[in-house]
């Protein structure tokens, strides 16, 4: 099965940049390139094992993905639960490790497509565009562990519950 990976370096601590990494909604607009619309599905109000959410990409494509892990500060694991036609299986995991005065955030993505006489040629093509994706995405996260105003408006939302 291919897998992308990305990582990079975040001078944050763990917790902090785990839960950047976990916002939701207007929020989540802020900061991630590669959505334009998510949200909890089934009545949920937050991420756990179990949880489902509903992603659009901002090329329309609508993943409904489900909590497979959820491991504050450390490891958030997703599976596809329905998706576009193409994917035969989807996964996500986002590790996030303390090194030295930051954490270091690894993103991974698994997939295989069908139909079967496609998958060769479509496997190939889906490890360069979601190979893009995920560094374009991690590059956009990476920034704005950078921006104070959003990690403080992050902290702030935090306390109040938001």
């Amino acid at each position: 099965m291919p897998q992308v990976r990305a990582e990079r370096f975040i001078r944050l601590d763990p917790k902090t940049t785990f839960a950047l990494s976990q916002t939701t909604g207007e929020f989540r607009l802020k900061w991630d390139p590669f959505i334009s619309a998510q949200s909890f599905v089934d009545g949920a109000t937050s991420a756990g094992k179990g949880v489902r959410t509903r992603t659009v990409s901002r090329m329309g494509l609508t993943m409904v993905t489900e909590y497979v892990s959820y491991t504050p500060p450390r490891n958030v694991g997703m599976t596809m639960v329905a998706g576009p036609w193409f994917f035969d299986n989807f996964g996500g995991g986002w590790r996030f490790t303390p090194e030295g005065d930051g954490t270091r955030a690894v993103w991974k993505y698994t997939f295989s497509c069908k139909p079967a006489w496609l998958k060769p040629l479509a496997e190939r093509m889906g490890a360069k565009v979601l190979g893009l994706e995920i560094e374009r995405r991690i590059d956009a996260f990476a920034k704005a562990c950078e921006d104070p105003a959003l990690v403080a408006e992050l902290h702030a939302a935090s306390r109040h519950g938001d």
